[in-house]
């Protein structure tokens, strides 16, 4: 991290001026046998195609709140670096009602449906594919974002000190609000405590809805110039296999 990396989305630009063709998110499902590996470039080119559709087809940009009702996944990352590239705060597990745009997993599309704004749903299957049937009220995720151009320009320069992201605290009291600099900082923070740096490999298993899997499951990997292994259902592994993991993904650090 240098000086100039006052946003998420400079975290982002840095790691692909750096090094694009390196892993940045390796993701696993253990209940489906899923593994998606995203370099850097292309982590980075779902995060353009995503903010595009946000500022173009939502309307997002600075001082929208976007609600992510997502679990730890891939795309869930993307969407967060999104939000960050077009200024929007980002709010794990936000209030649809609440919201001027919701993002919705499979799983919670009647609680999305309280948002008055825009609605995307996701159906998080392997390789990021559509839903058989798009559900009645959302734009599927799947079907709208390939469409969208590779590059992305904001309409506003992302002001880092604008909110970028609302989460729990793993206390499980009030939520937190951050910055795009102090999430930042927050996340090169966390690297140093960790002791990750260039070419460190996180393995987290933790959950998107607090800062601590947040942190681990992307951001200090990113910040330090490392990257993640993200484990979701990770506890239908037995010992060995995780073993094994650890040792196939060169994994030199865990949260689990």
């Amino acid at each position: 991290m240098n000086a100039s990396e006052r946003t998420p989305a400079d975290l982002l630009r840095s790691a692909l001026a750096a090094d694009p063709a390196r892993p940045l998110v390796t993701f696993y499902d253990d209940a489906t046998g899923e593994r998606v590996e995203l370099s850097v470039a292309t982590f980075a080119n779902w995060v353009a195609k995503t903010a595009n559709m946000l500022q173009d087809d939502l309307s997002a940009g600075p001082g929208d709140r976007v609600a992510l009702l997502l679990p730890a996944h891939w795309q869930t990352a993307v969407w967060l670096l999104a939000c960050a590239s077009v200024g929007a705060t980002a709010e794990i597990g936000g209030d649809p009602a609440e919201a001027d745009v919701v993002v919705s997993g499979p799983g919670t599309l009647d609680a999305a449906r309280a948002c008055g704004g825009e609605r995307v749903a996701l159906a998080l299957r392997p390789l990021g594919g559509r839903f058989p049937q798009p559900p009645e009220g959302f734009a599927d995720y799947a079907v709208e974002v390939p469409s969208h151009g590779d590059r992305f320009v904001p309409y506003a320069p992302v002001d880092p000190a604008g909110a970028a992201l609302r989460v729990q605290e793993p206390d499980g009291g009030a939520p937190i609000e951050l910055t795009a600099a102090a999430l930042v900082a927050r996340a090169a923070a966390d690297a140093d405590k960790r002791g990750l740096g260039a070419g460190s490999r996180i393995l987290s298993a933790l959950p998107y809805g607090t800062w601590e899997g947040l942190s681990a499951g992307l951001y200090a990997p990113l910040a330090a110039g490392g990257s993640v292994v993200l484990c979701r259902n990770i506890e239908q592994l037995s010992a060995e296999s995780l073993a094994q993991r650890v040792a196939s993904e060169r994994v030199t650090d865990r949260a689990l």
